[in-house]
């Protein structure tokens, strides 16, 4: 394999949204073997785990479930797929009529409307939160931005909630894709995956699918596994995941990225 995409939240990271030594040292064990580790991550490039931040074993990064795609060493972007700015208008108009939180990635940073969901945000995600910029207004900051946004996040008060965000956004996002969880939704382009996005640097760098291999844990992880070759999943990871994985290792708790890197990839270079 040539090329390992790493999704982080409940993948790499454990329950508490931390990077464990031994995960940690894995990938950089899997980058000296000559493999491109690629972390895949439905987070804003600016939110990348901070013990990722300070590390350079690694080049490239997918950010925002495939929206953008960066080279860090020239700070290109290498491919993106957004929602266009008066799409993103109209939906974040229309959200701040629920009983919702809003967020929104845009520039490769993570926005955050409101002191509330910034304080909540710190409290989940600890240090990596720290990146966040809290805005009092989400549409006047993608308004004055100018920018087309490569993802919005609403966060539900309610139930009710979640069923009103669902009919909303069939009603005014029918060119978007959006992946529900119990808690948020995430809005993308239809033309962004971390499987589009994983097929499309991997052509970039020469790399057949077949030396491509990828870990990770939810639904918006399937993407990613019709891009690649050798398909891992977290012990933890959703049943529909499990079951189209060529492996199922520990969970995040406990290293399964370290287990996929150190029992599968680099026994495969020896």
């Amino acid at each position: 394999m040539k090329l390992f995409a790493v999704d982080m939240d409940g993948t790499c990271l454990d329950g508490h949204s931390r990077l464990s030594d031994e995960n940690l040292q894995a990938l950089r064990q899997a980058a000296q073997a000559g493999i491109q580790v690629v972390p895949t991550t439905g987070r804003s490039l600016s939110c990348l785990p901070h013990r990722l931040r300070e590390e350079g074993f690694f080049r490239y990064v997918i950010s925002s479930n495939g929206a953008v795609v960066t080279d860090r060493q020239t700070g290109e972007t290498l491919f993106q797929a957004l929602i266009p700015r008066q799409r993103a208008l109209e939906l974040v108009r229309q959200a701040d009529r629920l009983p919702v939180g809003i967020t929104a990635h845009l520039d490769n940073e993570y926005l955050v409307q409101g002191r509330a969901l910034s304080l909540l945000g710190r409290l989940a995600f600890g240090p990596d939160a720290r990146s966040s910029i809290r805005v009092e207004d989400m549409a006047q900051a993608i308004a004055n931005s100018g920018k087309d946004v490569e993802e919005i996040q609403l966060y539900f008060l309610s139930r009710s909630a979640q069923e009103a965000t669902r009919q909303m956004l069939a009603r005014c996002a029918p060119d978007c894709l959006a992946a529900f969880t119990g808690q948020y939704v995430e809005i993308f382009s239809q033309n962004a995956s971390k499987g589009i996005a994983l097929a499309h640097l991997a052509q970039r760098l020469g790399i057949a699918k077949e030396e491509v291999a990828c870990i990770g844990d939810g639904e918006n992880d399937l993407h990613m596994f019709q891009a690649a070759g050798l398909r891992f999943a977290v012990g933890s990871g959703v049943p529909e995941l499990k079951q189209q994985a060529d492996v199922v290792v520990a969970a995040n708790g406990e290293n399964g990225v370290a287990q996929a890197v150190r029992e599968y990839l680099l026994k495969e270079r020896r």
